[in-house]
């Protein structure tokens, strides 16, 4: 019992040094200057570290790994998804019929990582039509709303495809459990 809260502290300690944080926010700076000097680079460090300083990040609990066949799978679904609604979008704006009303769907994600959540709500998002209006991250569970859901047939639709971005994500960087998880449930 000792050695699962040692493991829960450290997942929620925050501060510390953190140095890929420090990095991003000096690439931040530099390239908001729009300049690449000795100044700017050390000026960007020094304002990485503070700000990790007063504004930690909290550690991200991850154990898979990167799977690269998947991971474009990934990417090439994401890129037609992205063009398939974004059509479905302009054809909806540009009809002469009034939109009708769409819809959300709490959808239960199989995993309960906060990365992958993380990273579905933000896939389901950028696609046009779509987008996740809340999360409930203890629970697992997103709010996803679809302009375009109208009926329960699409309301399931919506749903199914929510959950097949979040196997694409596991299959493309999850554990092999996390893997197994995903297609026992699809099944």
């Amino acid at each position: 019992m000792k050695d699962a809260d040692t493991s829960t502290a450290a997942a929620t300690r925050r501060g510390g040094w953190q140095p890929r944080a420090i990095i991003a926010l000096a690439v931040v700076w530099v390239l908001l200057w729009d300049r690449v000097t000795l100044g700017n680079v050390v000026n960007g460090l020094i304002i990485g570290a503070v700000v990790t300083q007063i504004f930690p990040l909290p550690s991200v609990q991850y154990f898979g790994r990167i799977h690269p066949w998947p991971l474009v799978q990934l990417i090439a679904r994401f890129l037609v998804d992205l063009v398939q609604a974004a059509v479905q979008v302009a054809a909806a704006t540009l009809s002469p019929r009034p939109a009708q009303g769409g819809s959300i769907v709490a959808v239960q994600l199989r995993t309960r990582s906060e990365f992958y959540m993380t990273i579905v709500s933000a896939l389901v998002s950028l696609v046009p039509g779509s987008i996740v209006v809340e999360a409930r991250r203890r629970a697992g569970i997103l709010y996803v709303h679809g302009f375009h859901v109208t009926t329960p047939q699409e309301l399931e639709e919506l749903r199914r495809d929510v959950l097949a971005v979040e196997t694409r994500v596991v299959r493309a960087i999850g554990t092999r459990e996390e893997i197994t998880l995903c297609s026992e449930e699809e099944a």
